[in-house]
């Protein structure tokens, strides 16, 4: 009789590992939920580009005079630039918070867990540009306050968007490539601001390269931060679907920004892995 109850009884199902997008999505959860609890953050990174748009863009007002800038002025030149500007920076902060995780012992913790690495630096990413996404447009909304319009329309806000997109997701990446295997904050802070402020003035965000010196100019054809600016522009602007612009260079800067993102990624789990085996 006993037996018999025995053999009746239900065995426990077979507990099975949530899949990958499980964990991503959980992952950003928790990263989102962080920022929102602390929303000052985002909200403050904002100042910068209204005083590079509504200041800047006004006392530089007189430069779009120059042929260069053509009949719509300098601030729709200004704008895009300002967009691709307020990615970078943020982006280049976005390791730090993993060497929050590494000191407060929530990245031994991740690491333990079931759950893939893959997993953990998605998550992490996608709320990075969840928020880049939101700032970008934000962006694009102070820039139409100050006097900028985009006649590309909704298609060219959302090709600009998309670069921005791709932008943040490579410098995203690549801070936290960078935090994880230097585990220092200042050296984060050193390295960050080491490229952005470079990159921000070897690259087309607020002049032409016709009127950049020619070594200047030839440094920012290779910059990651012109390509993301000339989609932005040929989006906002319009001459991505007019046929006024170069269809095949928005595809090609599309396609090195996706490539650059692709390698910065395969570098931030690298970097994790990495880091895991030292620990």
């Amino acid at each position: 009789m006993t037996a018999t109850l025995a053999s009746a009884a239900p065995t426990p199902a077979a507990i099975r590992p949530a899949g990958w997008f499980t964990q991503t999505g959980q992952v950003f959860r928790r990263w989102i939920t962080t920022t929102a609890r602390q929303a000052w953050g985002p909200v403050m990174s904002l100042l910068q580009p209204v005083i590079w748009i509504l200041l800047f863009g006004q006392v530089f007002t007189s430069l779009g005079a120059l042929p260069a800038f053509g009949a719509d002025g300098y601030l729709p030149y200004l704008v895009p630039g300002v967009l691709m500007m307020t990615v970078l920076y943020s982006g280049a902060w976005a390791g730090t918070g993993y060497l929050d995780d590494i000191r407060s012992g929530v990245m031994d913790q991740l690491l333990t867990a079931p759950i893939a690495r893959t997993a953990i630096v998605t998550g992490q990413l996608l709320q990075q540009l969840v928020i880049n996404l939101l700032q970008s447009a934000i962006v694009l909304a102070i820039g139409f306050a100050g006097g900028a319009r985009y006649p590309g329309g909704v298609g060219g806000v959302a090709l600009a968007l998309v670069a921005a997109s791709l932008l943040a997701a490579a410098f995203c990446s690549m801070s936290t490539a960078v935090a994880l295997t230097t585990r220092s904050q200042v050296a984060l802070i050193g390295l960050s601001q080491t490229i952005v402020l470079p990159a921000t003035f070897l690259s087309t965000t607020m002049m032409p390269a016709e009127l950049l010196p020619d070594w200047i100019a030839s440094i920012a054809a290779w910059n990651p931060l012109t390509w993301a600016v000339e989609v932005g522009r040929a989006g906002l602007d319009g001459s991505a679907f007019d046929g006024s612009g170069d269809a095949a260079l928005v595809l090609g800067r599309l396609g090195l920004l996706a490539a650059l993102a692709g390698l910065a990624f395969w570098w931030s789990v690298s970097s994790l892995r990495s880091y895991q085996r030292s620990i």
